[in-house]
């Protein structure tokens, strides 16, 4: 990933399947969420919104490690945003987009502005995810998928900030939040 993100300073520890035994079975289950995250935040609090930090072509190069989930392309769709939930930074979402999945009616990807991709990409029944992949950032969780819309590639990575609910336990169970390491504040 590129140092000039929204994503950094600290790069994301992706985990093996082996390695996913010690997470929080309520944080892993927002991380293996194969709905819109969007309509699950939704759950949680009267009004998402999204705030755009940077949306823009950029090259292979520029790509770094990400390269490898996509196939190359001249260009490729960066989009990089928050996620907040009732004014609270929630996730952090990172948007790669190869210029060949920008066709026909997906050529709107680019102009989504204020409005979370969950919205776009979940409206239809044309999406389809390859698989999620579990990762750190410190002391916060992250997960990154390959999406596919109308069977075209698009990758798709999130961090969940520590305001998410993704860190609390349902507390109708009468549990309490997960508290320390794993970014509840």
């Amino acid at each position: 990933m590129a140092d000039n993100t929204l994503l950094t300073p600290t790069s994301i520890h992706w985990l093996s399947a082996d390695e996913t035994d010690f997470i929080p079975a309520s944080v892993l289950d927002w991380l293996v969420e194969v709905d819109s995250m969007t309509c699950r935040f939704e759950q949680h609090c009267q009004h998402v919104s999204v705030a755009p930090f940077r949306e823009g072509f950029i090259t292979l190069e520029q790509l770094g490690d990400e390269s490898k989930h996509l196939p190359v392309s001249g260009k490729y769709w960066l989009r990089e945003s928050v996620l907040y939930g009732d004014n609270v930074p929630w996730l952090l979402g990172r948007t790669l987009i190869p210029e060949e999945t920008l066709t026909g009616p997906d050529k709107k990807l680019v102009d989504v502005g204020t409005v979370p991709l969950g919205r776009y990409l979940f409206s239809g029944n044309n999406l389809t995810r390859d698989y999620i992949q579990i990762g750190q950032q410190g002391d916060r969780w992250a997960r990154r998928s390959l999406l596919r819309l109308s069977g075209k590639p698009l990758l798709l990575t999130e961090v969940f900030l520590p305001g998410s609910p993704a860190y609390k336990i349902n507390k109708t169970k009468g549990e309490k939040e997960i508290e320390g390491q794993y970014g509840a504040e």
